[in-house]
């Protein structure tokens, strides 16, 4: 049994995840540059967190280099489906990004992946996505170089495309609390409880909450971007689900 499987076992539903977890983390087809991540992401711990199954549907909200892109398209396998969002602004910005996206998603062994760049608030037909994942990102919503609700507005398209016990994952890097959005511009950062109030404002059920990437070290004064710090940050990972009913 591998450490990734010995770490979740249990059920045998854990099993099964665990089983999905480690299967997408040893693939060959990742690339050297996300191997060198695993020990800080803990990827086995957030697929399975996430609760990432074969044959689901999960968007990849702002994916970045593709980093957990990769890794659900394998978990999903090939009658699954990783939908990588990135915002058309973002992209016409930095035409970097969406090339990068694309190209992941040209690759033979992510021929699951639809590399989708549009309007943030596209995130899939209403009731057919399985998963929403978005890492670090979420605090940017809430810059005040955007309008006031811009948060609250990919939020409910966030609920809307998801189906009835569909899940909603957010990672993010943690403001000192109460804080609220004092250090979203500055330091990059949110405050944990500003971001579940607003989350469960719209609808949501707030379901879990994994520690792995908390660090205690971090004193949440400086910049995520700060060299003292950068890759070793506090951070909070919260799982919402759309209710059933």
């Amino acid at each position: 049994m591998t450490k990734a499987m010995y770490i979740f076992s249990g059920t045998a539903a854990a099993v099964t995840l665990a089983v999905t977890a480690t299967a997408a983390i040893n693939n060959s087809t990742r690339p050297a540059s996300d191997i060198e991540r695993d020990a800080a992401r803990k990827p086995a711990a957030m697929l399975a967190f996430a609760k990432i199954k074969s044959g689901q549907t999960v968007v990849d909200m702002l994916p970045g280099g593709g980093y957990f892109t990769r890794l659900f398209a394998q978990a999903v396998g090939p009658k699954g489906k990783v939908v990588a969002l990135v915002p058309d602004v973002y992209a016409a910005a930095n035409p970097k990004m969406g090339a990068g996206i694309q190209a992941l998603a040209a690759e033979p062994a992510y021929s699951n992946v639809e590399a989708a760049i549009r309007n943030l608030l596209q995130v899939g037909a209403p009731g057919t996505v399985d998963r929403v994942f978005t890492a670090q990102n979420y605090h940017d919503l809430r810059s005040a170089k955007l309008p006031p609700q811009s948060g609250e507005a990919v939020n409910r398209a966030v609920f809307s495309a998801l189906k009835p016990g569909g899940m909603y994952i957010i990672i993010d890097h943690s403001a000192a609390a109460g804080s609220g959005l004092r250090d979203v511009d500055t330091l990059h950062r949110i405050d944990a409880a500003t971001l579940k109030a607003e989350v469960v404002s719209v609808g949501f059920k707030f379901t879990g909450e994994s520690k792995l990437l908390a660090l205690k070290t971090d004193d949440r004064t400086k910049s995520v971007f700060d060299p003292a710090i950068r890759g070793k940050t506090d951070q909070f990972v919260y799982r919402f689900e759309k209710p059933k009913k």
